[in-house]
């Protein structure tokens, strides 16, 4: 693989994009497209650039011929740190058409090598950031974006990383992710961000260098089949075997990652695909992005006609259309359920938000029918968890009082949640009460599901919608009958306030001269977040995995959409310090802050000089134990304590930040936790910073509920074991 060299690496303190002054004369033809030229930036220019308007064109356009005259190396533009101000505006390649045999056809892209149409198309999905690691396989796209003004390339440590800062950028700007790798290695490194994405419906478009068409099979240097390799792990992957297909193929990449439930793609390129040059029209319906719908195959399924019955009241949804008439019975069904709950809980996942509008319309149902709201690990945010109907996480760690309202609730309704096993635990003991309730015909399970195989695949619903949630919902708020006021639920909500009373998240707080408390970490950065109006709004906190992530979960409160970014279904350590770049990218203004572990951390530590070299702000607290905690607590409590790989010595991580040239704050006292929270926090919201604080070693995460069993045999914390 080809590497940059240090001597290639270029940082400047501010984002600096130099216009070359040099001229070509090209004569307008279809082999050679143009795009305006750039506006005059004061009289004096004015009438110079509208006099050579016609033949001057700006050396960054992906339309430009080959120059043979040297270029800067690195570009200004390239490989900086995120632009602060508004990034131009991508001016169209002139269009060109005609119409061959029948067929409207594109001539924009004639003349242009693969790697200046990717180009090209990046700027016609608006893509702003590209996260990735050049090599040999993959540099005629470098080459093609090496003066870009449209977008940023941030280079991490790792391909990983990569993955990661893309995902934690589609998570909090509902965008798709764009990676960009090399062969062989650098394809097969991003596999690990690809099932991460997959399995929390992460939208992340990964383009993937690959050896020539000819050397294919050959074993050739860095080759691998990365089509095979990602098949299990995508929703959708591709080689690009002709330049002409690559502007339909990346059109699909983004319409496929972004449709339904979000996912993860791959595009491999192989190198005389990208270095080619492209010499036929191509067909309109595949250059353009917004007319790719004509050209994806479609489920019939989805296409079924709909409801113009006049005695159902089907609510439009976003496209001006109605709902069919299967959905709509069973929206009915469902409103039913809802108005003669005498329990009803509400149980949000990740796919309430997919849209701005889903946690506004989830906090409306819970609100006029006084129903409890508790989320998934993943959905939190959704629903204010300072709001008195929140029972806050559910699950395997989750609190106490939602797993027992979970557990007696007659009816559940699911909203974009997979019933995962670590919130279901044992199935056959899950939600008793609305099972039988379903039977008696008075109650059961709702489910509001994009994604038809997540329905019945689990846990079977009573009545399942299936489509997008938030639309779906909006559609139910149309049918359920008004009332004045909400119903009282006075026994309901009396019970669930009991059970908050008898269980609230606890731990043992330390004493003079002891070790810090991992959850007091948690908790003075909540208290910082309080202590001034509009802080949460601004804070985005991504956490690696282990038992840090749960005591987030738990010691936080999440009240803002989105502003959650973890590892979920995989579980992958080492997401948090990456997935806080991506995060901080897409959220320049806001603070990000990455909680993590110490065994979490080290596993992509070295992005601290990532978020350095292109002056990304990001905030770090390690917690360090010394174990890998969660690990531990396992062994403590079914495997008689043999800590069997699990102890660490670890490296001063406030010098290791220091070495990276990041500022580094260390605190090992409980009376100094305040005071370093706020430093951390004051710190320059555009430079890195690391607050490592040493922690008791062996704290336990409760509430827990134990492999196979129940969400109500849960294992309380000694201090409630000994109340109750």
């Amino acid at each position: 693989m080809i590497r940059p060299t240090a001597s290639h690496l270029l940082r400047t303190p501010t984002r600096h994009f130099k216009l070359n002054s040099r001229c070509t004369s090209v004569p307008s033809t279809l082999s050679e497209p143009s795009r305006a030229p750039p506006p005059a930036a004061s009289s004096s220019s004015s009438s110079s650039s509208s006099s050579s308007s016609s033949s001057c064109r700006r050396s960054f356009t992906t339309s430009l011929p080959r120059s043979n005259l040297p270029r800067p190396n690195p570009s200004p533009g390239f490989q900086q740190k995120p632009s602060t101000t508004a990034t131009p505006t991508p001016e169209p390649l002139n269009q060109r058409t005609s119409i061959i045999n029948g067929e409207l056809m594109d001539h924009s892209f004639i003349g242009m090598s693969g790697g200046q149409i990717f180009h090209e198309m990046m700027l016609r999905h608006n893509v702003k950031h590209v996260f990735g690691y050049p090599g040999g396989a993959i540099l005629p796209v470098f080459d093609a974006i090496h003066d870009s003004k449209y977008f940023d390339f941030i280079l991490p440590r790792h391909e990983q990383g990569a993955g990661h800062m893309a995902e934690g950028y589609a998570r909090v700007s509902g965008k798709p992710g764009i990676v960009l790798v090399t062969s062989g290695p650098g394809a097969t490194n991003t596999i690990t961000p690809l099932q991460d994405a997959y399995s929390d419906g992460t939208p992340l478009i990964v383009f993937t260098g690959q050896v020539a068409t000819s050397a294919i099979g050959s074993d050739a240097f860095q080759e691998a089949d990365v089509i095979g390799i990602s098949r299990s792990c995508t929703k959708w992957n591709v080689m690009v075997k002709d330049v002409s297909d690559l502007p339909r193929r990346i059109n699909e990449a983004f319409k496929i990652a972004t449709s339904g439930r979000p996912g993860p793609v791959l595009v491999d390129l192989p190198k005389d695909m990208t270095a080619g040059i492209l010499r036929t029209p191509i067909p309109l319906k595949y250059t353009q992005p917004d007319l790719i719908d004509r050209v994806l195959p479609s489920n019939p399924l989805r296409s079924r006609p709909w409801s113009t019955s006049p005695t159902i009241e089907a609510a439009p949804n976003s496209s001006g259309t109605a709902t069919a008439p299967f959905e709509t019975r069973e929206l009915r069904k469902a409103a039913k359920m809802i108005t003669n709950a005498k329990r009803p809980v509400i149980y949000a996942g990740q796919g309430i938000l997919s849209s701005e509008q889903g946690p506004k319309l989830l906090r409306q149902l819970s609100h006029q029918w006084n129903i409890p709201v508790t989320t998934t690990l993943m959905g939190m945010g959704a629903f204010d968890e300072e709001d008195p109907k929140s029972l806050h996480m559910l699950g395997m760690h989750g609190s106490a009082y939602a797993n027992l309202a979970m557990q007696d609730a007659d009816v559940l309704i699911a909203l974009g949640a997979r019933f995962d096993d670590r919130v279901t635990g044992k199935v056959n003991t899950f939600a008793p009460h609305a099972l039988a309730a379903a039977q008696e015909g008075r109650g059961g399970i709702i489910h509001f599901e994009v994604q038809p195989k997540n329905i019945n695949k689990v846990v079977e619903a009573t009545c399942s919608i299936e489509g997008d949630v938030s639309e779906s919902l909006t559609h139910l708020l149309n049918i359920l009958p008004e009332r004045e006021s909400p119903p009282e639920r006075t026994e309901w909500m009396g019970t669930i306030q009991g059970w908050k009373s008898k269980y609230p998240f606890v731990y043992e707080a330390s004493g003079p001269g002891e070790a810090i408390k991992p959850q007091e970490v948690i908790e003075a950065l909540n208290t910082w977040s309080q202590a001034a109006p509009g802080r949460k709004d601004k804070l985005v906190i991504s956490t690696g995995v282990g038992q840090h992530q749960m005591w987030a979960a738990q010691h936080y409160r999440w009240t803002a959409p989105r502003s959650m970014v973890t590892s979920g279904g995989l579980g992958t350590m080492g997401f948090g310090l990456p997935a806080a770049i991506g995060a901080k990218v897409a959220r320049p203004d806001q603070f990000v802050v990455d909680i993590d572990g110490d065994a979490s951390f080290s596993m992509t530590a070295m992005e601290l000089a990532t978020a350095h070299e292109f002056n990304i702000g990001v905030k770090v607290i390690v917690l360090d134990n010394e174990f890998q905690g969660m690990v531990l607590q396992w062994q403590d409590l079914f495997y008689e304590s043999r800590y069997s790989g699990t102890r660490m010595t670890n490296p001063d991580f406030a010098q290791l930040a220091k070495a990276m040239r990041c500022h580094a704050i260390y605190c090992d006292q409980k009376d100094d936790l305040p005071a370093k929270i706020n430093e951390l926090m004051d710190y320059d919201n555009s430079r890195p910073v690391l607050l490592h604080v040493k922690v008791t070693d062996k704290e336990h995460c409760f509430p827990m509920v134990p492999a196979g069993k129940a969400l109500h045999e849960q294992i309380l914390h000694p201090i409630l074991r000994k109340k109750t």
